[in-house]
């Protein structure tokens, strides 16, 4: 993965770039956070989701 800012990898997503980086709808990415399959953190209004989880999410292990 290529990190055009940085190379360090991010920590967190916003739901939109969540959807955009592992291929899922937004109702699917939801679904995983109110499961408790997906981590997120509210700061603010905004709702980070954790990349760590999503890594894991994506590679089965959720």
């Amino acid at each position: 993965m290529i990190f055009p800012h940085s190379e360090t990898p991010p920590l967190g997503y916003s739901i939109r770039e969540a959807c955009r980086i592992s291929s899922l709808g937004r109702t699917t990415i939801y679904g995983h956070i109110a499961a408790g399959r997906l981590k997120v953190t509210r700061v603010g209004r905004r709702t980070i989701v954790s990349a760590e989880s999503l890594r894991v999410l994506i590679e089965g292990g959720a």
